[in-house]
């Protein structure tokens, strides 16, 4: 894409937000419930990108997503920093890869917790793959009208001679 002085790029302030600070164990501990809490925002903000192409305009839909997941993490420090803490150390030190499988009881108490106290059920691992229609209050962009090409190459009229295969036939079963 090329810029000229017609393009409009956001100021800083637009595009400054409060960045979640957290580790890849925590991001990985919270992932399952994240995705449920703020499943309308991330599909807001990922069919504003897919619908329009263009970052800049989705800016403001970015934004409700990084709220979103501030807002679920305060919540899961206010009411159940205990059990995330350890389900989060558990997937840090367990392996190399921070594998789900050995920290099932960890994992366990920390779905009951996020149950009881945010009312968040776990989703089973299928959940975010199924397709589903997104209802959006936002209106649908402009649809660009396909272009009809006329074909280049005008075919050859019937009459036109056809000499036969100079070396034979490449399909051996024809002979």
């Amino acid at each position: 894409m090329v810029i000229t002085t017609d393009t409009h790029l956001p100021t800083e302030e637009e595009l400054t937000v409060q960045e979640l600070n957290l580790s890849t164990a925590a991001l990985r501990a919270g992932s399952f419930h994240l995705g449920k809490h703020c499943e309308f925002q991330n599909n807001e903000f990922m069919l504003c990108r897919q619908e329009l192409d263009d970052p800049r305009a989705c800016i403001n839909e970015g934004k409700a997503v990084t709220g979103c997941a501030l807002d679920f993490f305060r919540k899961v420090k206010k009411t159940c920093y205990e059990e995330f803490m350890q389900y989060a150390t558990c997937l840090d030190k367990s392996s190399g890869n921070m594998a789900f499988g050995h920290c099932r009881k960890t994992q366990g108490v920390l779905d009951k917790c996020v149950l009881d106290n945010l009312g968040i059920e776990r989703p089973d691992y299928g959940y975010f793959t199924r397709a589903r229609i997104h209802a959006t209050e936002r209106p649908a962009p402009p649809k660009k009208e396909k272009t009809v090409y006329p074909d280049a190459t005008p075919g050859l009229p019937d009459d036109f001679p056809r000499p036969p295969a100079k070396y034979g036939s490449r399909f051996h079963f024809l002979e």
